[in-house]
């Protein structure tokens, strides 16, 4: 049965389940505020899903990329 609380965005296509689990295209399972932090800050389309500051809650220092 598929689950229709799903939101795709249609500037990224990430997938947002429920209020803050976010599907990556790779690697784990991330919230909002790290999606916000890595892409839709930077994107700044007006397409996207995810510029709501009270569903992206509080970004923290993890939440920015930072390579290895």
């Amino acid at each position: 049965m598929a689950n229709c609380n799903i939101q795709t965005c249609p500037v990224c296509g990430v997938k947002i389940e429920g209020e803050d689990k976010v599907i990556f295209s790779s690697g784990p399972v991330g919230t909002r505020a790290r999606l916000w932090a890595r892409v839709c800050n930077y994107v700044q389309k007006p397409d996207c899903i995810n510029q709501d500051q009270e569903a992206i809650g509080s970004v923290g220092e993890n939440d920015y990329y930072r390579p290895i």
